[in-house]
């Protein structure tokens, strides 16, 4: 029999005396442990390797519509551009993007509590100056114009345009009249409720522009609307009757005027008709009288001749003068009576 030395034993040590001679036993290598100079080299470069991705967890991008608000250890660095950037490292800094072109939008009395009775008012119910009550829906549009105070001074934005422009419609709707807002003149509160907003806005350093402010709704309560209703038809007919009085009197004031003033006319030129005749009556006797005195029988014997001729002009009969010489061949005393007849 071969002796077969064990795997586990020296060269030197003697072969185990109960193992079976003819049966061949595979050789096993020695353990031998790794040396620490191979342990150090994969670690170093296991920690390149996440130093190098930690380094390149510093880039970022910044949108066209964005602008990155950049902290080192929570406190304001710096406001970058559009493009590509770098900053340290998380925790050293980290940037906010914020979207600057973004509209964002608030209703104000659109969404009313659930479960709410009906004498129950809510935030679109609000007092005006002559102590009604409108029913209002406003909505405000708003984007962020500086991105530095917006990260900063903004914890809830939402929440913060809502409560402001609460107070500052509450306020300009409490110094209007209710019928203004309600017939029409809501441009006035939708330019005054901006202008008030981004002051108050401004105040809180937001850094947020209002964009626009639009009235949806300005009504009177549902509570009281069919009496608000019957009032306003009571006061369409008032105005209906005033405008039809205001239509007859422009109407008839003219014409009376005008029939005044034709009367007056007529009576003015009939006082200068007979002011003038008068005066022209004057004027001939006086004419008459200067002939007088001028050649006394003429004019006495025109005189006669003139009376003569009214009296006989419309009579029938014809007289001939027997002093002149010559005999009248032809006389048309038809035509002459037909003269005077008519």
């Amino acid at each position: 029999m071969v002796k077969t030395p064990s795997p586990w034993d020296d060269n030197d040590t003697p072969a185990n005396p109960w193992a079976d001679n003819d049966v061949a036993t595979p050789k096993v290598k020695k353990f031998t442990p790794k040396k620490s100079s191979d342990f150090n080299f994969k670690w170093w470069w296991i920690a390149g390797i996440i130093a190098l991705l930690w380094l390149a967890s510093g880039l970022y991008q910044v949108q066209p519509n964005e602008e990155g608000v950049v902290l080192r250890f929570g406190a304001y660095r710096e406001t970058t551009t559009p493009g590509l950037h770098y900053h340290l490292p998380y925790p050293i800094e980290n940037v906010y993007k914020v979207n600057i072109t973004q509209e964002r939008s608030i209703n104000l009395g659109v969404q009313e509590p659930q479960n709410i009775s009906a004498n129950t008012f809510t935030e679109s119910h609000m007092l005006t100056g002559d102590e009604n009550i409108v029913d209002i829906n406003l909505t405000i549009v708003w984007r962020v114009e500086n991105a530095k105070d917006y990260v900063f001074n903004m914890q809830n934005p939402d929440q913060t345009v809502r409560v402001a422009a609460q107070s500052v419609l509450r306020e300009i709707v409490g110094q209007s009249q209710m019928m203004p807002i309600i017939s029409g003149d809501r441009g006035k509160v939708e330019d005054e409720t901006k202008e008030e907003l981004q002051k108050v806005l401004n105040e809180f350093g937001a850094g947020i522009r209002i964009v626009r402010v639009k009235l949806q709704k300005a009504d009177p309560p549902k509570q009281v609307v069919d009496a608000f209703n019957e009032v306003q038809r009571a006061k369409a007919d008032m105005e209906r009757f005033k405008n039809e009085a205001e239509a007859y009197h422009n109407e008839i004031l003219p014409k009376s005027r005008g029939e005044a003033a034709q009367r007056l006319q007529n009576a003015e030129a009939y006082k200068q008709a007979v002011v003038n005749k008068a005066q022209g009556e004057a004027d001939r006797f006086l004419s008459v009288y200067n002939a007088y005195k001028d050649g006394k029988d003429v004019t006495i014997k025109r005189l006669y001749l003139e009376a003569m001729e009214k009296v006989l002009g419309s009579s029938d009969k014809v007289i001939i003068d027997s002093g002149k010489s010559g005999v009248v061949p032809y006389l048309p005393l038809d035509k002459l009576n037909n003269k005077g007849g008519n």
